[in-house]
């Protein structure tokens, strides 16, 4: 499927926002938001920031941002979120049961702070007002104040973007997909 809007490139880059295609191809992300350069100037450092390195673990970060994706129904973050999964060392089994399990199954095969976060995430992601006490609870087990601060905008964060990307069907790259079906999670 073609994206719902054309998606800027170098080439048509606003002086605004040509530095954010100075390194190469900036992915289809940035392309949508250079459509709206005075958004796109404030808006990709902050995702950068909220995504980026922090006081959580990348492995548990991106276990927040893939799970989202998949409870949301991301298709093309749940392909692009798949690879830098793998990238940061979480095996393939993990990374499997991320996106094959339903939200409020237990994931097989994975410790228990895993599964708490995960239950975490499901719960913060499908929530229509606070999450129950427990589930909290259980987080704060594991994680302190800041630290669950921080996921929380990790995954508030990945929630807009996964409205972006599947409002305007932003398409895998064949790169990613190309991955994908080599590390055996092709279609």
């Amino acid at each position: 499927m073609a994206p719902r809007i054309t998606l800027v490139d170098a080439d048509q880059a606003p002086l605004l926002v040509r530095h954010l295609f100075a390194g190469g191809d900036p992915g289809v992300i940035v392309g949508a938001l250079a459509t709206v350069p005075e958004l796109a100037e404030v808006a990709v450092p902050f995702l950068g920031a909220a995504l980026g390195p922090g006081s959580v673990e990348p492995q548990a970060k991106e276990t927040v941002v893939l799970r989202t994706s998949v409870v949301l129904g991301c298709r093309y973050c749940v392909d692009a979120r798949t690879v830098v999964a793998l990238d940061l060392g979480l095996d393939a089994r993990r990374v499997a049961a991320l996106r094959e399990t339903t939200p409020g199954e237990r994931l097989e095969g994975v410790d228990d702070d895993t599964a708490t976060l995960v239950a975490w995430t499901d719960a913060v992601a499908l929530a229509k007002g606070p999450i129950a006490d427990e589930v909290h609870v259980a987080l704060a087990r594991r994680y302190a104040e800041h630290q669950i601060v921080e996921l929380l905008v990790t995954l508030g964060t990945t929630m807009l973007l996964n409205r972006l990307c599947t409002a305007l069907s932003l398409p895998t790259s064949p790169e990613t997909m190309a991955r994908l079906a080599a590390e055996g999670f092709g279609p």
